[in-house]
């Protein structure tokens, strides 16, 4: 490249970080700055398609509550290797079938402490296998994605004991990509598109907190329409209608302001999802409060709770 193109292209980059400076510096507040500046750089320096490991946790979750099914590699019903294997093909990784050979892909992890979020995890607990016979997707924190056995869904849960084998995909090519399914972005694969109002809060909100940007967004319009400013009856505030001692356990201190209403909803939503494992329970307790899903041990018999449950999911598929 000539000194005149490099020249050009800095120049280019400049004005880009200019212009993004001006028009966000009035969205910005709070903890969202650093993320929104860094996600500006990545558009200005052209480095925002690569998959990340956030990419592949928000895609993992959205298999919470699928049966186990034995040899299963559909969203109808999964074994453990049959649900890393649909994550990652997702992303244009086209991963083998069986556990044990999934445990040999990619590019070793030393240990634990080392593992991000995306590796997989694995381990030998038979003889009669040769290799890894359970595998699993690292959440970080100690936690992992799984579809454990015959009778449980998919699920998160404690990493165990330590693992056998640790591995790392995206430090590899993606094969076969399907440009309609590549990511845009380094936030989660359901991102919500430019057009969605408060997207890039959304988006942001879903690369922090590994919530899905259109369960984000579908709550979002459910609970307000995307209006900041609504009041329910019962006196929830904002954009995620969050009751006032709730947003307080958050640390929101001004539900109406998007950045914060949005913010806390994901963490709330997160929670919630490491908490029941699936999304209709997740949502349910947004609704109704964790103890009524605790008391009825499931999606508690409210016709109300029952629609807000349907609607958000169908919402969801519309995006």
């Amino acid at each position: 490249m000539s000194i005149d193109l490099v020249t050009a292209r800095i120049s280019q980059i400049q004005l880009q970080l200019a212009q993004f400076a001006t028009t966000s510096s009035t969205q910005r507040t709070g903890s969202t700055t650093a993320a929104t500046f860094a996600d500006g750089l990545e558009q200005a320096a052209g480095t925002s398609d690569r998959v990340s490991g956030a990419d592949v946790v928000a895609e993992a979750r959205k298999y919470l509550g699928v049966p186990y099914v034995w040899g299963g590699t559909s969203p109808q019903g999964v074994d453990c290797s049959g649900l890393v294997q649909l994550v990652y093909k997702h992303f244009g990784y086209d991963l083998p079938r069986l556990s044990a050979d999934q445990a040999r892909a990619g590019t070793p992890v030393a240990s634990l402490a080392e593992a991000q979020p995306g590796d997989l995890i694995a381990w030998d607990n038979s003889s009669r296998n040769n290799g890894a016979d359970h595998i699993a997707i690292y959440l970080g924190d100690g936690k992992m994605i799984e579809a454990p056995r015959t009778g449980l869904d998919v699920r998160i849960t404690e990493v165990p004991s330590n693992p056998d084998y640790i591995r790392r995909i995206l430090d590899e090519p993606a094969l076969n990509v399907d440009p309609s399914q590549a990511p845009r972005n380094s936030t989660s694969m359901a991102a919500v598109p430019a057009g969605t109002p408060y997207a890039g809060l959304i988006n942001a909100a879903a690369a922090r907190t590994g919530v899905p940007a259109d369960l984000i967004a579908a709550v979002a319009k459910q609970e307000s329409g995307f209006d900041p400013q609504a009041v329910s009856s019962a006196g929830a505030q904002g954009l995620m209608q969050l009751m006032p001692g709730t947003a307080d356990g958050l640390g929101v201190d001004n539900p109406f302001d998007p950045a914060q209403a949005i913010d806390g909803g994901a963490r709330l939503l997160a929670s919630l999802l490491d908490r029941f494992g699936r999304t209709d329970l997740a949502l349910a307790a947004y609704n109704a409060g964790p103890g009524a899903v605790l008391r009825y041990d499931g999606i508690p018999p409210y016709p109300e709770t029952q629609n807000y449950v349907r609607n958000v999911l169908a919402i969801m598929e519309q995006m």
